[in-house]
């Protein structure tokens, strides 16, 4: 029955500690006992005796069933995942001198995204020298975000990074 998990936890023969405040298996408080004791104690009963919290004085252990234990826990941390909500970031590319057909077509493929709950990046990338005319590269970003602002709200103001600018609308909540 003495086994060491990989995630550290000391159970069973592995216990170190001279005396353990010991804790039955209907979770009453049973005292401070020698480890050995306490170790036929769980062995009386045919479970183990697991170290709960190592770094307390005295250590703190527990006479329960490990591998039930073990696969309640791995049943927790499945039904974790499986509730976590996975966003993504889509990237939705404009440039300063955009008509407004395409314009259009980008602003459809964002409500697309956003309808998908996905975050949605508009950069706009500067060639030549239309970096001098950052303000109609502004004017656009905020125009897309106006547009989207019934779903949407900003996450992040329109915002220069080398020769690009970009801004992050993100869904609303209250559109679920």
């Amino acid at each position: 029955m003495s086994t060491i998990a990989k995630d550290q936890t000391i159970i069973n023969d592995r216990i170190r500690a001279k005396e353990v405040r010991l804790v039955g298996q209907d979770g009453e408080q049973i005292g401070i006992k020698p480890t050995r004791e306490a170790q036929e104690m769980a062995d009386r009963v045919e479970l183990d005796l697991v170290l709960v919290a190592p770094k307390a004085k005295p250590p703190v252990a527990r006479i329960m069933d490990y591998g039930k234990f073990k696969y309640e826990q791995q049943k927790k941390e499945k039904e974790a995942r499986k509730k976590q909500k996975i966003i993504n970031v889509k990237e939705i590319r404009l440039s300063p001198t955009i008509e407004e057909h395409d314009f259009n077509t980008k602003l459809k493929n964002a409500r697309k995204f956003i309808g998908k709950e996905d975050k949605v990046k508009v950069s706009i990338r500067f060639r030549g020298r239309a970096i001098t005319h950052k303000d109609i590269g502004r004017k656009v970003l905020e125009r897309f975000a106006e547009e989207l602002s019934d779903i949407t709200t900003i996450e992040q103001r329109p915002k220069m990074e080398g020769r690009s600018m970009f801004l992050i609308v993100a869904p609303n909540n209250d559109n679920k």
